[in-house]
């Protein structure tokens, strides 16, 4: 239905569009907004993110109005994708507070509008993915050198982060928070560690493309990464970052193993060296570390544990169509349910949460259309030959399962530094997965 209207505008502004050397341009208008959200991403507030978002819509619409055989092509995973949006719009007119929801589901129309937009423009210059992918690696870098140069200033907390009362005062972390607005340790360390692979790829990307010196630099940003994930003192992020890297080492196990076994294995217990050599000699860390396992013990886990419950009873009750999307409405309705003293500005579980706000059929929606990007991300690394399709690929994906897998004990994914990020990592992915030759 929608390419019969594009079609039909395409043939009514043909015109326009001949004559339109701005229309006629229009991607190299776009792609700098895309690099611009990702740059204003580390120091802008929401609001200001989001506008530079639906520049990126608007445009890309008067491109599919105007543009000769411009059309969508849905792939499976996308429509999963669309049949979560139609649930979230079902929730929206459902949720007893819709003026409230209607924010939320504002945001949400937003990050999936910049999805099909950043697909859109990917489709057409596939090239410019390294440059996209490249952008976001620099950001990360950037804030991790912030995060380092915070770290020697031992900033004192500017919220109640993390539980010292059985820990001494020489062995509380530092916890650094970057630049991202809010200030916040926990959104700093799921930003960094979902941008990680980025950084990680780079150095094997520049390899591949014999460039050795920028691959040695890319090391050097890896280091810096590393170094500010571990002192954001973000256990999410820590577990997401041994996630990261047993990926990397799976997948690199396709390439190596036969003839680099002995290297390969050398490699992996170094680096498992390394790990154990710091939580034996760095407190500050092994403490925060071990405090995961504390479970009622830690009063940041108990605030969890507490939080879980009662968004549990709140899926109960409204497990069908939820609640409505966005934060506003779930701390209203959260105030129902809370233990006293426990308020709550979201479930601190993304799946939970999608759940709660939109209903089980959306939360099946949302993991089909992860499921299947996965499996099409799997499927293509392990089938091609072409080493930089492999590359950025297996970048993009490594980075939505570090965030997926850092949601499971929060909700930072839904801000929009981490949303913009997620959405062109499963762009990437959508694309590579569905060009049968890489431009």
């Amino acid at each position: 239905m929608f390419n019969k209207i594009f079609q039909f505008s395409q043939n009514k502004l043909n015109f326009l569009y001949r004559n339109s050397i701005f229309i006629q341009n229009i991607d190299k208008l776009i792609l700098p907004f895309i690099l611009l959200t990702f740059i204003s991403s580390t120091f802008m507030n929401s609001d200001y993110i989001g506008f530079l978002a639906l520049i990126i819509i608007f445009l890309t619409m008067i491109k599919m109005f105007t543009k000769p055989e411009s059309k969508f092509e849905y792939t499976l995973a996308e429509i999963f994708l669309i049949i979560y949006f139609m649930l979230v719009i079902v929730s929206l007119f459902g949720s007893t507070l819709f003026l409230t929801s209607l924010k939320g589901f504002f945001k949400t129309f937003v990050y999936i509008g910049f999805y099909f937009s950043v697909v859109q423009y990917l489709k057409d210059n596939t090239k410019k993915i390294p440059l996209v992918l490249g952008t976001i690696g620099l950001c990360i870098c950037s804030e991790s050198i912030i995060g380092m140069i915070q770290s020697t200033l031992h900033l004192e907390q500017i919220s109640t982060w993390q539980d010292t009362s059985n820990i001494n005062p020489e062995d509380v972390i530092s916890r650094v928070y970057g630049t991202l607005k809010p200030l916040n340790p926990n959104l700093y360390g799921g930003y960094l560690v979902g941008g990680l692979p980025i950084v990680l790829g780079s150095v094997f990307y520049f390899i591949a493309k014999k460039e050795y010196n920028l691959s040695i630099l890319s090391l050097v940003g890896l280091g810096t990464v590393v170094y500010a994930i571990l002192q954001t003192g973000c256990r999410g992020a820590y577990l997401s970052m041994m996630i990261v890297f047993g990926a990397v080492f799976l997948i690199c196990a396709k390439f190596f193993w036969h003839k680099y076994k002995k290297g390969f294995l050398t490699a992996i217990g170094c680096l498992c060296s390394l790990f154990v050599l710091m939580l034996v000699f760095v407190n500050s860390i092994r403490l925060r570390f071990l405090s995961i396992f504390a479970m009622r013990s830690d009063s940041s886990n108990s605030f969890r544990f507490n939080v879980y419950n009662s968004s549990l009873e709140m899926f109960k009750d409204n497990w069908l169509l939820g609640i409505g999307v966005g934060n506003k409405n779930f701390r209203e309705i959260y105030g129902l349910y809370m233990k006293t003293g426990f308020d709550a500005l979201s479930a601190y579980n993304i799946y939970l949460e999608t759940a709660v706000e939109s209903g089980i059929f959306a939360l099946i929606a949302f993991l089909g259309y992860l499921i299947t990007i996965s499996v099409n991300s799997v499927k293509t690394i392990f089938t091609t030959k072409n080493t930089e399709k492999i590359i950025l690929i297996s970048s993009a994906i490594i980075s939505i399962w570090a965030m997926m897998f850092h949601g499971l004990v929060d909700t930072i994914y839904f801000r929009p530094q981490l949303q913009f990020m997620f959405w062109t990592f499963a762009a990437t992915v959508t694309v590579l997965t569905n060009t049968k030759t890489h431009n």
